[in-house]
């Protein structure tokens, strides 16, 4: 090698230097924000109204720094995107070694003998009416890992997993009577706990990726990798947009759904919400004094670990609030790995939730790890179907996952209502 050649850049350091230069350009552009918007308040103050170029100004600045954002977010995504890694594991376990053997040959060539011959030792009724076969362990665990990388509400959500079509829990609405007794004073007798019983149905999601003949013929190509590749953008948009607003009819119920009521009122089954006293809107005069009172309705044992919920579009409008002090309340991420904070606290851009709109709940805060519960069914199920689209195969792939609020306490909604 001669003085001057240098190693070929690995692909590795490729991409974080990509991430590297899309963090400093976002953080560029919110420090350009920043200072344009200090200037649009400046002119409010002394000609009593922003002049228009700076108000045009502004709204670039704010959509370049949503762009920035965004491609930030994407390549975070790629480079968080786990490889499929169950080699090791394979060689270890026949078993598994056997079942991806299997699968292959069913995917590639539409073979089913292996498969059926395993879910018959396994006493399993896997074909047929349940809508085709198993895929393997390691395939089903990385659609669940990319997925919870995804979906912004799985990944801040307890996630359960089941074996069956259902999951029940029982949960305290009112704990039992207590009190202070005397050591040798007698012991009445306390009321019995409050319990309702709350169930989390697993409904059925499909998607649904295509592939030429010529692809699967190819023995390079890594099958599991194309198919966990083909479902995961599919699968997390459904689930976000249920997870937010699915009504439970064949989805899950959605938090957003739920039955809301005035933080004043709150019982159990509800979410409470604040209002923010304006139609369709912040109030004009000290708007952030909603947000404090948004994060105040949550007890303090949920506020310890609570996060903001909104879209970007929501938190285009938050990020020009300050606080007595000038300082921005909405800070963007001290470094790559971490969240833009709204008054100290993450925020997770969920563009499932709704803009800003005359009775619209935009904005949630709450301790959603103990608020909202994501219920998988163990097992990622695939039909080959080269029949319906030819000359490409079809594969209908289908998990089953249910969702809803298990913490009504836990979740607060800002409503922008009169």
């Amino acid at each position: 090698m001669t003085p001057h050649a240098q190693a070929p850049e690995t692909k590795s350091a490729a991409a974080g230097r990509d991430v590297a230069d899309a963090f400093e350009d976002f953080a560029r552009g919110f420090d350009a924000f920043r200072q344009t918007n200090d200037e649009r308040l400046s002119q409010i103050e002394s000609r009593h109204g922003a002049d228009i170029l700076t108000d045009e100004k502004l709204a670039r600045i704010d959509g370049a720094l949503d762009d920035a954002k965004r491609r930030l977010d994407r390549l975070q995504l790629d480079g968080r995107r786990p490889a499929l890694a169950g080699q090791a594991r394979d060689r270890r376990d026949p078993a598994l070694v056997e079942h991806k053997a299997a699968f292959d040959l069913y995917v590639r060539a539409g073979e089913a003998g292996g498969l059926k011959e395993l879910e018959a030792k396994a006493l399993s009724a896997g074909s047929g009416p349940d809508g085709g076969y198993l895929v393997p362990e390691t395939v089903e665990k990385e659609v669940l890992t990319r997925l919870a990388t995804l979906s912004p509400i799985r990944a801040i959500a307890s996630v359960r997993i089941i074996s069956g079509g259902h999951y029940k829990r029982a949960v305290s609405t009112s704990g039992p009577a207590s009190g202070w007794v005397g050591e040798t004073a007698a012991r009445p007798q306390t009321a019995a706990p409050g319990l309702a019983e709350m169930a989390y149905p697993a409904m059925e999601l499909y998607a649904m990726p295509a592939a030429t003949q010529t692809l699967l013929d190819d023995a390079i190509v890594n099958i599991d990798e194309w198919l966990a590749d083909e479902v995961e953008t599919a699968f997390a948009a459904q689930e976000s947009a249920a997870f937010v607003g699915g009504d439970g009819v064949n989805k899950p119920k959605g938090f957003l759904t739920s039955s809301t009521v005035a933080e004043s009122s709150w019982s159990w089954g509800h979410l409470g919400f604040v209002a923010t006293g304006v139609e369709g809107a912040f109030p004009a005069d000290a708007p952030s004094d909603k947000l404090v009172e948004l994060v105040y309705a949550l007890k303090a044992g949920h506020r310890q670990n609570a996060r903001f919920v909104m879209n970007r579009r929501t938190q285009s409008v938050i990020r020009r609030f300050k606080d007595d002090g000038g300082a921005y309340l909405w800070q963007p991420p001290a470094t790559v790995d971490q969240s833009a904070t709204l008054m100290s606290f993450p925020v997770s851009e969920v563009e499932d939730m709704p803009d800003i709109g005359a009775d619209s709940l935009s904005v949630a805060f709450g301790d959603f790890r103990r608020g909202y519960l994501v219920v998988d069914r163990a097992g990622i199920r695939v039909l080959r179907d080269p029949y319906s689209a030819k000359p490409y195969v079809l594969f209908y792939t289908t998990k089953r996952v249910g969702g809803g609020v298990q913490d009504f306490e836990a979740i607060k909604l800002l409503k922008f209502t009169a």
